[in-house]
C-alpha cells in the first residue's frame, strides 16, 4: 500500500541547518518560529489558540537516508531507531510540541522550536494533558541522562 500524502504549510525557523538546533525545543524555549498554512486549511486553526500547546507533525526533508540504527544525541552507542528520534527513518516523519504564542490568519506563531526553516507541515494536533501526560513514564536509554534531577547541557549537537 503507497500513502500519498501532501504538506499542509511550512515552518519559518531561525534555524538554517541542523546543528543549530537544540535536542528538544523546550531547552530553548524562547526561540520563536512560525507555521504558514496553505490558505485552504487556515480554517482548521479555529479554537486551537484556546489550546496551550500544539503537537506538530512534520517531514525530515533534509534527510536522504534511512538508518535502522544511530547515535542520539547524548550518547556515544548506536540505539535501534525506534528509540530514538533520529530524522533518518522510514518515512522521515517527525514531530514536536510546542507553546502556542498566537493565531493570525493562516499563521500559528509558537515557542519551544526544534526544526528546521522550510520543513513540510503535515498536521496539527491539540496537546491535551489529560490524553497526552502519562504517569510512571519509563524513558529507557534517556533516563541515565536525567538522574537526580540532573539536566544534561541542552543545547549538544553532533
Amino acid at each position: 500500500m503507497n500513502i500519498m500524502m501532501q504538506p499542509i504549510g511550512i515552518i519559518h525557523s531561525s534555524y538554517k541547518e541542523a546543528k543549530d538546533i537544540p535536542i528538544q525545543g523546550v531547552f530553548k524555549d524562547k526561540t520563536e518560529a512560525w507555521i504558514e498554512l496553505k490558505d485552504r486549511y487556515s480554517d482548521g486553526l479555529k479554537d486551537l489558540d484556546g489550546f496551550s500547546h500544539a503537537i506538530i507533525i512534520y517531514y525530515f526533508h533534509k534527510s536522504d537516508r534511512e538508518d535502522m540504527r544511530g547515535i542520539p544525541f547524548l550518547e556515544q552507542d548506536k540505539h535501534g531507531i525506534f528509540a530514538i528520534r533520529s530524522p533518518h527513518r522510514p518515512n522521515h516523519i517527525g514531530f514536536s510540541i510546542v507553546k502556542i504564542n498566537n493565531i493570525e490568519g493562516n499563521k500559528l506563531y509558537f515557542t519551544e522550536v526544534d526544526v528546521l526553516d522550510k520543513t513540510p507541515v503535515l498536521d496539527i494536533k491539540p496537546y491535551v494533558k489529560h490524553f497526552d501526560s502519562r504517569d510512571n513514564v519509563i524513558s529507557g536509554w534517556l533516563d541515565k541522562h536525567f538522574k537526580n534531577g540532573n539536566v544534561p547541557d541542552k543545547t549538544v549537537i553532533k
